[in-house]
């Protein structure tokens, strides 16, 4: 219990020292990361059943070789990769927004430090450095979201990809 009291007072004074800004990237953050976990848990188990029930429609067919046939194995795989690329935009707006937000930290940080140039001289070093502080924080996290943001994207788009070319390569056209 005390660890979860320290380990929240920790992250509570990381927050006050970064400025609220800080907060809105780490929910941002928080969003983003349930977002990549719901599409990898999606790859490992709803695709892999509407894979399934794809390829069980395609067998049953017994026409597989007429243009009509190519337009419904078309129509198949483009459900498919639709359901795989779900929310992949809407993944990639919030990569972008974390850098986006980082600027807006380091903006509102370095108000902060006119304002105290501006109230106390430049002689009051000990709280330049808490503006600089409230500059540099949020700029650091927007860049670690926008980080592990990416990689995470292009992991998932590299698989949706890679998925659909196995399911167009499962799902073969007869040829008379």
């Amino acid at each position: 219990m005390v660890f979860f009291i320290d380990f929240y007072n920790a992250i509570q004074d990381f927050v006050e020292t970064g400025g609220q800004v800080l907060l809105i990237i780490g929910i941002l953050i928080f969003i983003m990361w349930l977002m990549i976990l719901e599409r990898i848990f999606y790859f490992t188990r709803g695709h892999q059943q509407q894979k399934q029930q794809v390829l069980q429609k395609w067998k049953a067919r017994e026409d597989k070789s007429s243009w009509n046939a190519e337009q419904i194995r078309q129509a198949m795989i483009s459900r498919v990769s639709i359901a795989l690329g779900g929310r992949l935009p809407v993944l990639q707006a919030l990569v972008a927004l974390c850098p986006l937000l980082g600027l807006m930290g380091t903006v509102t940080g370095m108000i902060e430090v006119f304002d105290v140039m501006a109230v106390a001289g430049t002689g009051n070093a000990r709280s330049m450095a808490a503006g600089v502080s409230k500059a540099t924080i949020p700029t650091m996290a927007g860049m670690v979201g926008a980080l592990s943001g990416v990689f995470a994207t292009t992991w998932l788009q590299r698989t949706a990809k890679r998925e659909r070319l196995k399911l167009e390569d499962r799902m073969l056209m007869e040829h008379h």
